[in-house]
């Protein structure tokens, strides 16, 4: 029982990591933690009055006011309400003014080993000021919605802070969406303008975002007879030459050419703090992407405060998020959390096998990065590759890793702890979502021990609770569904266009509580693992249970790189349980194989838990952000293999191709 093995583990802080820290202690923790909760006017104006505001909020008033019950009346959040303030200004005009105009703001490394950019604040600045004034001679004002298509060029986070200038939503769409995915979230808003890019070189591949661009407008015409007054493309040679992109005069306009005439100095819109700031599409359980809505002052402050805290950054170190600003990771933890700081950060074009399994540890090498915030499926999917890739380059740099996304099993949890971080960097396993915001439960690194796979406690401001099926809090020891109890500043404010939808989504269920979607288990110390989303849970013969308890036994033999497990209708059972297993680089797929990953199943968990059929994939499906799209899995497990939807986010899509033609010929499948 390996995995049990291994989630029991408890890992100090390396005494040299708690001397230096922000919070070095848990009794520390829990005074601020405390404050935070009772007194959250104190607490958070304390923290919020760090930054620029043209005019302070309301003080004679609480900080925060909301309603989570809708039997007591409408759903709604407010945050240092009468304050204004600009998030742009906070995360570069005040640095530059306070003399930290010539630190590196990005580190930019391009698709290809050589492609590399170096932008101080000042630099950034300059660039944001001259794209902000284009758009406002483009027509652009306060309220406006403007989308950004574009891949991780530095002038997709130039983009959404010259927007947050202007008082302009921004509205990011991930630069891996179809034109479909696209075109529905521009209608959805009604952008007044679109910034996107020729095209992207990803591995060895060119995408063409141009022509993407081009049948998203087609499609927005012929639905609604609506597109953007102006398509700003910028001109990314290193992937495709202007002379093959396709070009529509009077609409298209070249980036370079019309925004460097452009003045570097442009005045800021001051915004009310719950001024929208920007919409993130997410998926919906409906099928319709739900604009989730961020606002100003509440989002600046907690994406900052989250940052400082659970990053534990400090003047001097190198910040690198792999995620997508497509994503809201990258919104928070690229563009807005690590500048607000002052922060250096890497940002990073490409992917991570490309053009070998060593780049992210060469990009570390290189740039002597010292924080490390990636997703679980990345790791597992590297770890399978062997140790040597790793150990070849200097990670001495390093001294915190981060994981995101979801939740990371234990195994990899160790691999990543003991191989990347060679022993003596702690891990903070964030949960949070893009309704929140910003992290919610983390370890602070320098605060409490770690436990590998657990999130274990709440960030500052953050009450969780955990319901029972009744919706009933349970205390103590206990397992159920996490909901949060009470406003936290850096939470969504609604839906775009849909409020009612977003009282129903979140505040529904359980009235008084946001319900996070999230199960979760509760130990005696009060760390928190979540077990996943409370709909994957599979009725087996009457028994429940958790699809992510299954994944983390399969994961738990040593010849499984990475896995993802999945509900099909079963005649006998009800349901049965579908696994797809990825194997560690050089071991062979057999039958016998199969029946030993079985049997630590059985051992982990029981027979009640036995996949009904193992199919060895030479990949899983994925998101560029690093999700599993279990959604596409199902599909194949029930041969729907005509029902797949949109696969164009996929980092390969061609993965799903290969696990059908599997099924298909239902070969190396094992049927129990």
């Amino acid at each position: 029982m390996a995995e049990e093995r291994e989630q029991k583990v408890i890992v100090p802080v390396p005494e040299a990591f708690r001397a230096q820290a922000l919070i070095k202690s848990r009794q520390q923790y829990e005074e601020m933690y405390k404050q935070s909760i009772e007194d959250p006017s104190t607490f958070w104006g304390n923290i919020a009055s760090q930054f620029y505001w043209k005019r302070k909020w309301d003080t004679s008033k609480p900080i925060c006011s909301y309603n989570f019950d809708i039997r007591q009346g409408p759903v709604s959040i407010e945050w240092f309400k009468g304050g204004y303030t600009n998030i742009c200004y906070n995360a570069l005009d005040k640095h530059v003014n306070e003399g930290r105009g010539d630190n590196v703001a990005i580190l930019w490394e391009g698709n290809q080993v050589g492609q590399e950019l170096r932008l101080t604040y000042r630099d950034v600045l300059k660039k944001t000021c001259q794209l902000a004034n284009y758009l406002r001679k483009r027509g652009v004002k306060k309220g406006d919605r403007v989308c950004i298509y574009m891949p991780m060029v530095p002038e997709l986070p130039i983009a959404m802070l010259a927007c947050a200038r202007i008082g302009a939503i921004h509205s990011v769409v991930f630069g891996g969406f179809s034109a479909e995915s696209l075109a529905g979230r521009i209608l959805d808003c009604k952008s007044d303008v679109l910034l996107s890019c020729s095209a992207v070189q990803r591995g060895n591949k060119a995408l063409n975002l141009k022509a993407i661009v081009d049948e998203a407008l087609m499609l927005c015409k012929q639905k609604e007879n609506f597109t953007p007054g102006t398509c700003l493309i910028y001109d990314n040679a290193n992937a495709v030459p202007r002379s093959k992109v396709n070009w529509v005069a009077g609409r298209d306009l070249w980036w370079q050419d019309e925004v460097r005439s452009c003045s570097t100095e442009a005045p800021v819109e001051w915004m009310e703090a719950e001024d929208p700031l920007f919409l993130l599409y997410t998926s919906g359980s409906t099928g319709k992407p739900k604009g989730v809505l961020h606002t100003v002052g509440g989002y600046m402050v907690y994406a900052a405060t989250t940052f400082k805290y659970v990053f534990d950054y400090q003047p001097g170190d190198v910040f690198w998020c792999t995620a997508d600003c497509g994503w809201i990771t990258g919104h928070t933890y690229i563009c807005y959390g690590p500048m607000l700081n002052g922060a250096t950060q890497v940002v990073f074009e490409g992917v991570p096998m490309y053009p070998s399994p060593s780049r992210w540890w060469e990009i570390i090498e290189k740039y002597k990065v010292s924080i490390f915030y990636t997703a679980p499926t990345a790791i597992r999917s590297l770890e399978a590759l062997g140790d040597k890739h790793v150990i070849k380059h200097d990670r001495s740099s390093l001294r915190l890793l981060g994981t995101v996304g979801e939740a990371i099993n234990a195994k990899a949890w160790l691999w990543y702890h003991r191989v990347v971080g060679e022993g003596r960097c702690p891990i903070v396993d964030t949960w949070w979502q893009t309704e929140t915001g910003g992290i919610m439960i983390t370890p602070l690194p320098g605060a409490w021990c770690l436990k590998p796979g657990s999130a274990t406690l709440p960030f500052f401001g953050v009450e969780p609770v955990v319901l029972d099926q009744e919706g009933k809090p349970q205390d103590g020891p206990c397992a159920g569904y996490l909901c949060i109890k009470g406003a936290w500043p850096g939470m969504a404010r609604t839906l775009y266009g849909d409020h009612q939808r977003f009282a129903e989504t979140y505040f529904t269920t359980w009235p008084g509580y946001y319900v996070t979607g999230d199960g979760c288990q509760r130990e005696a110390n009060g760390y928190i693992t979540l077990t996943g989303r409370v709909d994957d849970v599979v009725n087996v013969s009457g028994h429940r249970i958790s699809i992510g308890e299954v994944e983390s036994a399969l994961t738990s033999h040593k010849s499984c790189a990475e896995t993802a497990a999945v509900a099909f209708d079963h005649d006998v059972k009800g349901q049965g349980i579908y696994a797809f297993v990825t194997l560690v680089e050089g071991v062979s797929p057999t039958e016998k194989l199969k029946d030993e990953i079985k049997a630590a199943v059985r051992r982990e968990i029981g027979s009640f838990a036995v996949p009904d059929v193992i199919q060895w994939a030479p990949g899983l499906p994925k998101t560029r952000s690093g999700k599993i799209m279990r959604r596409i899995l199902r599909k194949i497990a029930a041969n729907q293999f005509n029902e797949l939807g949109d696969t164009s986010s996929l980092a390969d899509p061609a993965v799903v191709d290969q696990l059908v033609e599997t099924k298909r010929g239902n070969t190396r499948i094992s049927k129990l």
